[in-house]
């Protein structure tokens, strides 16, 4: 994955406040929005309530958007997977490993938020919007993927039509070959579009969280602020032993190595995401770290980028958790079937749009589109604690393409163990100011016969 401009500044360049960029004044002024909403709602709840249309209004913006980002995400993602696999062994490996652990993530996210019910008690049922039509059966529901046009999920509510014709769409450009790359651009160049409105949109998430906290909690009171702490705190344990129980068993089954240690070789790296509470931010740095650890640099350069689309296991728990405690909250709980049937959206849904700001809120809006509409109007109150588990997702899924690394590259024996022990244990110490000289920017730069290949593993989503 090609590093921009702006992602390679992040890393290299540390800011005070006066240099904080826009995303960064976003965030914080969604924070304090939220702190805001919360003390309304306390203080003059009747007041609070009124406000409720300002988060039904942002949510409403975002749902404008759905359409084209699942269509062009998924076209580009199906291209990148393609492109992925052809890069022999490695990539395939790579693949199959992420999409495994995706599910994992996912699946613990839907179990988690089954056993703590985190929403239980909040008042946000009138965010809901009434369904139109009777429940259909198992039939009409696959017939009404189908739709009735090419087009027609452009204009319509059915997310699952949206997926449909962008699954199509993505494999018939994929048997085009070279005469498909020309419309593949366009949809590269649509993508930028999109998610440019999708920022400008994301601009209004300070009104929509504070009206959508502020109703919450006027409605619920204090209880409200409870659960939403619950759905934080249970989300960060989550992801931790995600990493350290799951990711770290594994870790240490296949290549001998402690997950502690690890995580202590990439503690500026860690820093680094919190502070900016991207991955991306981090990626030039794991780059170089991963070669430095002694995993071969082919291994390294297909598997990092193409994990930085694929494997974002932070981000499956988020989703998953987020819609179940919406389901509870709103008094709706999920089914087995609506909630196995989301599982499966979100891992095709959730590819192709790594590290595009936004992108998380419009999968999970999407997700709920398709299989709970009546839950649509949550949203508005998750973006308002959104921004204060981005650390956490960042951070795992940061661990996990670490990990992934070093266990692609066992399997493929292309790691020196012994250099590997070494490092860990303070023997041969990464030098710092190699960063500044060496290769360990853009895959495009790197001199070896896999270059042109992992220069094209760059999911254009930026």
């Amino acid at each position: 994955m090609a590093l921009s401009d702006t992602t390679r500044g992040a890393a290299t360049k540390p800011r005070g406040i006066r240099g904080w960029d826009k995303h960064t004044w976003l965030y914080v002024s969604v924070i304090g929005a939220v702190v805001l909403g919360a003390i309304v709602g306390l203080a003059a709840p009747e007041f609070a309530i009124g406000l409720e249309p300002l988060g039904t209004a942002f949510v409403a913006l975002i749902k404008m958007m759905i359409a084209p980002i699942i269509f062009c995400t998924i076209v580009i993602g199906v291209g990148s997977i393609a492109k992925a696999a052809t890069v022999g062994k490695i990539g395939g490996l790579a693949l199959a490993y992420f999409l495994t652990m995706s599910t994992f993530a996912l699946a613990i996210g839907l179990v988690v938020g089954n056993i703590i019910h985190p929403g239980d008690g909040l008042n946000m049922a009138s965010s809901t919007y009434e369904v139109e039509g009777e429940a259909k059966g198992t039939t009409d529901f696959l017939l009404d993927i189908i739709p009735t046009t090419f087009f027609a999920p452009f204009t319509g509510e059915s997310v699952l039509q949206v997926l449909f014709v962008a699954l199509i769409t993505g494999f018939a450009l994929q048997g085009l070959g070279k005469r498909g790359r020309p419309v593949l651009a366009v949809i590269q160049h649509l993508q930028v579009l999109v998610f440019r409105i999708l920022g400008m949109i994301l601009w209004l998430a300070p009104i929509g969280a504070f009206g959508a906290i502020a109703a919450v909690i006027g409605k619920t009171g204090i209880g409200a602020i409870f659960s939403l702490g619950l759905l934080m705190v249970a989300f960060y344990i989550t992801c931790f032993l995600f990493v350290v129980v799951l990711l770290g068993a594994l870790l240490y089954a296949v290549t001998r190595v402690n997950v502690f240690r690890l995580i202590g070789y990439l503690g500026r790296e860690y820093l680094l995401i919190v502070g900016t509470s991207s991955s991306e931010s981090a990626l030039p740095r794991l780059i170089a770290k991963m070669e430095h650890l002694g995993v071969a640099k082919p291994v390294v350069g297909i598997t990092v980028p193409t994990g930085y689309s694929f494997n974002l296991d932070g981000t499956a728990i988020y989703l998953t958790m987020a819609s179940l405690f919406i389901a509870s909250g709103m008094g709706t709980p999920m089914s087995i079937g609506e909630q196995i049937g989301l599982l499966v959206f979100m891992i095709i849904a959730s590819k192709g749009a790594a590290g595009v700001t936004g992108a998380g809120i419009a999968t999970l809006a999407a997700g709920l589109q398709a299989y709970r509409p009546d839950l649509v109007g949550g949203v508005s109150v998750i973006v308002g604690i959104d921004r204060f588990m981005s650390e956490g997702r960042a951070i795992t899924n940061f661990s996990g393409n670490a990990i992934a690394t070093l266990i692609i590259g066992t399997w493929t024996k292309q790691v020196d163990h012994d250099r590997v022990r070494r490092v860990l244990s303070g023997e041969l110490p990464f030098d710092e100011a190699s960063l500044g000289v060496d290769d360990h920017g853009p895959i495009e730069a790197e001199a070896d016969t896999d270059a042109e290949a992992r220069a094209e593993l760059e999911p254009a989503t930026r």
